[in-house]
């Protein structure tokens, strides 16, 4: 069928290359490209590293600062930013922690079980 003999591999009979293969590494080259132009773009969007009239600087820490005490009735400044305004980032954050160690522990467990040491 093909002008190539046959030598009994796998894949012997299936041509190499092809116009569905370059298609393929066309589409994957197009979609690393726009990938590539996305994160270009959006990383020339972002505000120069360390300027002090970035919003980072202006938004938030100011209210923390000034209204911690009057907000949430703690003293402690740190305990109110992670215990009140940032409880439901810090309790997400212990869930994931929590179920990845878990899964580890498991993952460990059933490699023991097997007899795998």
């Amino acid at each position: 069928m093909y002008d190539r003999p046959d030598d009994g591999g796998c894949f012997s009979h299936r041509p190499k290359g092809g116009v569905i293969l370059k298609i393929r590494n066309l589409l994957i080259l197009i979609i690393v490209l726009l990938g590539t132009y996305g994160v270009l773009i959006a990383v020339a969007e972002l505000p120069p590293y360390g300027m002090p009239d970035n919003p980072v600087h202006n938004q938030v820490s100011k209210r923390y600062i000034n209204e911690a005490l009057e907000d949430t009735g703690v003293p402690n400044m740190v305990t109110a930013i992670v215990l009140d305004y940032r409880a439901y980032d810090t309790m997400f954050e212990t869930i994931v922690l929590f179920t990845a160690a878990l899964a580890v522990v498991i993952t460990l467990k059933s490699y023991k079980a097997r007899g795998n040491d």
